[in-house]
């Protein structure tokens, strides 16, 4: 099984060996690593440059944003399985793929998804919240439930044959994916219980009570443009359940 490992930079020069590290240094071999530049201006391409002959595709460019830079990445894979590691995240040892490819064999899935730590922008050690994702039963998206999106690996045919990010959402694309494969389309989904990703806090949803504003009402535009209602309450449960992760230890 071949997976495709998709990583978006743009000026990521204080994070970005970590993230490249951390998928070279997997032991699951049958990787393509695919890096899509946003044109960056500090020394990203420099460090892209100095792992030229392990990195499998590399482009540099302007985009219209994460999401259109991730649907780049999505079109150049070739791999059986797309993941998705942002420039200031990086898996939490070195057989994470190992792991996730095993989950997919055993459960003959669609995707897999997993656990997620927040950890401190400069002490990565330091953890500040702990997403532990859980089973999944169909219906759990209606209580606020979701998957952290960069453990969340997927077939390539499932973009192919239900499409790739929605470029009309800002903040909240990956949401909408992530129902409309899993809650609409009810693709197969397993569940592989251990933190596989290190994301350095501070996402740019989260960033304000405006940007949260906004994520919550791009929330309430997924479920639209997907022909599905939420419960009453759906919404509000979502950050709900983020809130309530800073009490879990």
């Amino acid at each position: 099984m071949k997976v495709s490992i998709i990583t978006i930079t743009y000026n990521s020069e204080s994070t970005l060996i970590d993230t490249i590290d951390s998928v070279l240094n997997q032991t699951y071999k049958d990787i393509e690593y695919i890096i899509i530049d946003g044109a960056s201006t500090d020394s990203t391409l420099s460090i892209i440059h100095s792992y030229e002959d392990k990195i499998t595709r590399f482009v540099s460019e302007k985009d219209n944003g994460l999401y259109d830079a991730l649907n780049k990445g999505i079109a150049m894979a070739t791999g059986d399985v797309i993941g998705i590691l942002h420039s200031d995240d990086f898996y939490t040892n070195h057989h994470i793929i190992e792991n996730v490819v095993n989950t997919f064999k055993l459960n003959q899935s669609d995707a897999v998804y997993a656990d997620l730590f927040y950890v401190d922008k400069n002490d990565t050690n330091k953890i500040h919240r702990k997403w532990k994702s859980g089973n999944y039963k169909h219906g759990m998206f209606l209580k606020g439930w979701m998957p952290p999106h960069p453990t969340f690996f997927v077939k390539r045919f499932i973009y192919e044959k239900y499409g790739k990010f929605n470029l009309d959402l800002v903040s909240a694309a990956d949401y909408e994916l992530m129902l409309r494969f899993i809650h609409k389309y009810k693709i197969r989904l397993a569940y592989l219980p251990e933190f596989v990703i290190k994301m350095r806090v501070g996402g740019k949803s989260n960033k304000s009570l405006k940007n949260r504003i906004r994520a919550n009402n791009e929330d309430k535009k997924a479920w639209k443009m997907n022909g599905i209602k939420p419960h009453f309450y759906t919404l509000y449960a979502k950050p709900l359940r983020k809130i309530i992760q800073l009490f879990k230890k």
